[in-house]
């Protein structure tokens, strides 16, 4: 009986998490670019989730919660990319650019150095260039958002 109360729970948090919480597109944002980085890789490792988590509680070091809405939000995005095919990398990273340009300071949230914790994660060669291709890409973003030259 826990479990139907608790996904009941969960699909109503699901459906009003923009009106319940607080900034709830920064945290998307955040969430997108996780995805993308871990997307990277076809079959996701529990390690890259562990990453998530402890980048998020990097982020919001006095907030919990907003850690853990994080991490389960970056899941859902990667479960709807390999799983379900509701969503692409190609339609996730149109998202991400078109966030930046309606909202400029989210490049500010794009840590390269958070990200490239990926690579350590990476197994093959293929991902890990893949990886780096995104890192690259999501500097080139940031350093235009921002007016910024590139490195």
């Amino acid at each position: 009986m826990k479990t139907i109360g608790f996904r009941l729970k969960h699909r109503f948090f699901n459906a009003f998490k923009e009106i319940f919480v607080h900034h709830y597109n920064s945290l998307d944002f955040r969430a997108k670019i996780l995805a993308l980085m871990i997307t990277a890789n076809e079959r996701p490792k529990v390690e890259n989730f562990i990453l998530v988590k402890q980048i998020a509680r990097d982020i919001y070091k006095k907030d919990e919660d907003r850690a853990n809405l994080l991490m389960l939000t970056t899941k859902e995005l990667v479960d709807r990319i390999l799983t379900s095919h509701t969503l692409s990398s190609d339609k996730l990273v149109e998202s991400i650019v078109n966030n930046v340009k309606l909202v400029p300071r989210y490049a500010k949230k794009i840590d390269i150095e958070a990200l490239s914790r990926f690579l350590d994660l990476s197994e093959d060669e293929d991902t890990l260039a893949y990886q780096k291709n995104i890192l690259e890409f999501l500097q080139n973003l940031k350093n235009e958002a921002l007016g910024e030259k590139a490195a």
